[in-house]
């Protein structure tokens, strides 16, 4: 017996509940969909919020020029005074303010931005700034994770060693990354390194602090079972703790370079400009904003790829998981009937 039509669509809320293939992609387009149309609505349907007119005809109105997007009223108002002296009347049509491009407009720069050479010969082409932001971003979140993720690994399951380094961290996690920024100039320059820098201090805190978090969530009966086999510390964390919480610290991997990512533009604005940063001021500094919004679409395009080349990833080297994404998700689920709690330096 097939399940009713209120069955299947309350299936969808369920708490914790399951989601067939079918839904799933859907419901990933819609994620999509649902924006772009918004988008859309708002750039070519007239009457929703189009507070500007563009300019096509001047007619008498003499600081009007073809093209030119004014206020409304402001339009209005030139065209009674025109009309009082029998002038021709300029024409318009309802528009948007140009920081607001539409999506056609969007996709055009996608497209042009990459094939249209700098304006200046010491400018950088959009993809030569994209790999540079890329550099930068992998850099200092390889250095953070190199050191990040030992120590959190060794705080979670230490409790001694927790109580020595998360009292700092949790203090220095509140401090922000674009503070040091001056300071990091000063001692690394003013080319890549203070930007690596700020990626790692943007990171790294946070970074120890939800390993040691994902550690302490391994269960005791597996140490316990390690300690009465008669295994060591050094096997006991290496060949039991490790194992056993790899697969969670692989997903907090993954949501913790999202983070690195939102300290890039901060980061690239350090010392001299440079990276997919520099390419958005100069394109904001040429009213080109079709190229602004392209440069951030595209900064959220590698984001999700990459995101899904590691989510891949994972599926192949931990097969035996169920759930596409616990780590920093499952700090927040129930385990034996109970919350799980951040644990932190109290």
């Amino acid at each position: 017996m097939k399940p009713s039509g209120h069955r299947r669509g309350a299936s969808l809320f369920r708490i914790q509940g399951t989601l067939a293939p079918r839904p799933r992609a859907i419901l990933w387009v819609l994620s999509f969909l649902v924006p772009l149309l918004a988008w859309s609505a708002v750039s070519y349907v007239p009457w929703i919020w189009h507070p500007l007119v563009e300019v096509s005809e001047p007619g008498d109105v003499r600081w009007f020029t073809p093209g030119m997007r004014v206020d409304e009223q402001a339009f209005d108002r030139a065209n009674a005074l025109v009309a009082k002296n029998a002038g021709t009347l300029a024409v318009g049509t309802p528009a948007n303010p140009v920081f607001l491009p539409a999506p056609h407009e969007v996709a055009r720069a996608l497209f042009t931005s990459f094939a249209t050479p700098p304006r200046l010969s010491e400018e950088m082409w959009l993809h030569e700034s994209l790999l540079h932001s890329m550099r930068t971003i992998a850099l200092g979140f390889l250095i953070s994770s190199l050191i990040g993720i030992p120590l959190g690994i060794a705080c979670g399951a230490i409790p001694a060693m927790a109580r020595l380094s998360e009292p700092f961290l949790e203090f220095f996690r509140y401090l922000p990354a674009p503070a040091f920024g001056a300071l990091c100039v000063a001692v690394l320059g003013i080319n890549d390194a203070p930007k690596i820098a700020i990626i790692f201090i943007g990171t790294f805190f946070q970074q120890v602090l939800v390993v040691a978090n994902t550690v302490r969530r391994v269960e005791p009966s597996l140490i316990e079972a390690a300690q009465t086999l008669g295994a060591p510390p050094r096997h006991q964390l290496l060949r039991v703790v490790v194992p056993a919480s790899i697969a969670d610290l692989y997903t907090d991997q993954r949501v913790l370079l999202g983070w690195a990512w939102t300290y890039l533009v901060v980061a690239e604005l350090i010392g001299t400009s440079s990276g997919i940063t520099y390419f958005i001021n100069l394109q904001a500094k040429y009213r080109a904003y079709d190229n602004v919004m392209a440069a951030i679409l595209i900064i959220g395009v590698v984001g999700l790829g990459s995101d899904l080349v590691l989510a891949w990833i994972g599926r192949r080297l931990f097969p035996w998981r169920k759930d596409a994404k616990p780590g920093l998700g499952a700090l927040f689920r129930r385990r034996s009937g109970k919350p799980v709690v951040l644990e932190g330096a109290a």
